[in-house]
């Protein structure tokens, strides 16, 4: 997918991706690993936001998505969704972890005076699937506010088996695709020199056992939180 090699260039260039496996990351479930995704920083590039958006753009086109409402995962979705949204003629919703303990209490904002989508057909849009529990809990808010949802798109994935066994166990189901997967990410490192082979192997290797792939290597887990 062309945008998904040209964000993999940015995300390189830009250290929204930064891979380590000599010197690996301590993600906030305790393990760690050797890459790290932080999307917030290509809000700083608007090369980095066109392509998001159009490879957004992309993805409804080529699975042809209905896409009559757009929901945006609060923060990192947000401004993505809202690209998207204007892009298309959309309505934008955004869906909070957790309902607000004050005001209204909502947990989605956007949906007007009914306070639901009203069985509209809508696509949620994440920046990042790891796990995929925040997505999960997101695509069950907008359900049990009448979304009819059915479709995830996130700007990038590490492609866990967890992620994709979370998204399968839902009923009814919620396909996923995103602009840029591990595999691209990985060809576009490695052809660009950003990863050496052996790092290359390293990689690939952790994907098979995520939350193994530090302590046989002597970083065991800081805590037995396990990730969300």
């Amino acid at each position: 997918m062309e945008y998904g090699e040209r964000l993999a260039e940015l995300s390189l260039k830009m250290g929204a991706i930064k891979m380590s496996p000599s010197q690996p990351f301590l993600w906030t479930s305790g393990y760690r690993m050797p890459i790290y995704n932080d999307n917030r920083m290509l809000l700083a590039s608007p090369e980095a936001r066109h392509t998001v958006a159009e490879g957004f753009v992309e993805l409804i086109q080529r699975y042809q998505i209905e896409a009559e409402v757009i929901a945006g995962t609060a923060t990192a979705g947000i401004p993505h969704s809202t690209s998207l949204a204007d892009k298309i003629d959309a309505p934008l919703t955004y869906v909070r972890a957790k309902a607000k303990e004050h005001g209204l209490g909502n947990q989605i904002e956007g949906l007007g005076a009914e306070q639901n989508y009203g069985r509209r057909k809508v696509v949620l849009i994440e920046d990042l699937i790891s796990s995929g529990g925040s997505s999960i809990k997101a695509v069950e808010a907008i359900r049990q506010a009448e979304g009819n949802l059915s479709w995830c798109l996130a700007i990038f994935s590490y492609g866990l088996e967890k992620s994709r066994k979370r998204f399968a166990e839902l009923d009814p189901l919620c396909n996923t695709a995103t602009i840029l997967d591990y595999d691209t990410l990985i060809k576009v490192a490695r052809s660009s020199g950003a990863i050496t082979p052996r790092e290359e192997q390293e990689l690939l290797e952790w994907r098979d056992d995520p939350f193994g792939w530090g302590e046989k290597r002597g970083f065991p887990p800081k805590n037995e939180v396990h990730a969300a």
